[in-house]
């Protein structure tokens, strides 16, 4: 017994420890080593299921949106169809002066369109008609027609923000962009309002490599249930927005829905 109290009172000295029933306890300042036991194994078992409670998450949301490639081929089909005939009105404002087009067009398919100018008086019949890939402005006044060339798609339509490519889309989303799903939080500017109740989907296009288009990227919010754009949000290549396109009023005309 006198022993063991010596070796006792020697270890105590020694370490700052005072060993009770096998175990070292600390004083003082010293924490106490303890087994980890059964708080551990629930530690684990709770950030296990958090991870998969996240997982199975994302997993849902991605499966609850449509399939891209569906939702592509509507916002470039939404004024076409398999063929279409429209009269609409367009306003043109700048900082010096303003005016107001109406405007008829018909369009077969994607690949053929015909717009022409109903007033004003003094460019009544100008038109412009795509086939394909070619493009022909037709000019009254002097009766001639001139086709486009490519170098000039990206040039304005009548004084418009408009360029010719806009008017007969040339290019499709479908055809000359690769395409993505991407987040609300990923469409950081400062002119994109943060989204109502309304279920919407944002995409990304960024052109294909050789195509001539001047956009470095562009992004699409649509409506996630009727496939119908709320904004087309236009980026040149150093990712700054250069126009933003608002769609509003949704109006059913016994056909397909459309937006004026």
């Amino acid at each position: 017994m006198i022993t063991e109290r010596m070796r006792r009172e020697n270890i105590r000295m020694n370490t700052g420890y005072e060993p009770e029933n096998g175990l070292y306890s600390s004083r003082g300042t010293a924490s106490v080593k303890r087994p980890c036991g059964s708080s551990c194994r629930n530690l684990i078992i709770c950030v296990l299921l958090c991870l998969i409670s996240l997982n199975a998450g994302a997993v849902q949301t991605e499966g609850a949106r449509p399939d891209i490639q569906e939702v592509i081929s509507a916002v470039d089909q939404l004024y076409r169809h398999d063929s279409s005939h429209t009269l609409l009105e367009m306003t043109i404002e700048t900082p010096h002066w303003e005016r107001t087009l109406k405007i008829e067009s018909w369009s077969e398919g994607m690949d053929r369109v015909l717009i022409r100018i109903r007033e004003p008086s003094k460019e009544r019949g100008m038109g412009t008609l795509r086939i394909d890939n070619e493009m022909w402005n037709y000019l009254p006044r002097t009766n001639k027609v001139m086709k486009i060339p490519p170098s000039m798609m990206m040039s304005s339509w009548m004084g418009s923000d408009f360029k010719n490519n806009d008017l007969v889309k040339e290019f499709t989303f479908i055809d000359d962009y690769d395409f993505s799903y991407i987040s609300e939080s990923e469409v950081a500017d400062e002119h994109v309002a943060p989204s109502s109740s309304e279920d919407l989907l944002y995409l990304e296009c960024v052109p294909k490599a050789g195509r001539p288009i001047i956009w470095g990227h562009v992004v699409l919010i649509v409506d996630a249930e009727d496939l119908i754009p709320r904004r087309e949000l236009y980026y040149d290549e150093h990712g700054v927005l250069m126009r933003t396109m608002r769609f509003s009023d949704v109006t059913d005309f016994g056909a397909p829905a459309c937006r004026q």
